[in-house]
């Protein structure tokens, strides 16, 4: 069983950062993320990494704010996230799979899924 644990979550100010991070036990994933959830919207992708060659995937609405990374030694995913704005307010869930195609975006693709943590925003 992979289990993955969220932590880092909080509350802050517009302009804020906070740091997230994931404990992925060692399994040969192929693709790492983080997705966020607010209440009445679907799920969504926000960065997410490729542990073949380490490319990162951002979407637009946090491109430039947000940085995913990833510790292999420690089994660690991180996302630092800066110049937060009210609309980040949401449950932000770690992910991680296995799949070799498919957009990194969609949560399909991935197989393992955090408990989630929730990060508010205040203007």
């Amino acid at each position: 069983q992979v289990q993955l644990v969220e932590s880092g979550g909080g509350s802050v100010q517009a302009g804020g950062s906070l740091r997230l991070s994931c404990a992925a036990p060692e399994y040969p994933y192929t693709r790492m993320g983080w997705f966020r959830q607010a209440p009445g919207k679907e799920r969504e992708g926000v960065a997410a990494i490729s542990t073949s060659d380490g490319s990162t995937y951002y979407s637009e609405s946090v491109k430039g704010r947000f940085t995913i990374s990833r510790d292999s030694a420690k089994n660690m995913l991180y996302v630092e996230m800066n110049s937060l704005k009210p609309e980040d307010t949401a449950m932000y869930f770690c992910a991680a799979g296995t799949a070799v195609v498919g957009s990194w975006a969609d949560s399909r693709y991935y197989d393992y899924w955090g408990q989630g943590t929730q990060v508010t925003v205040s203007s």
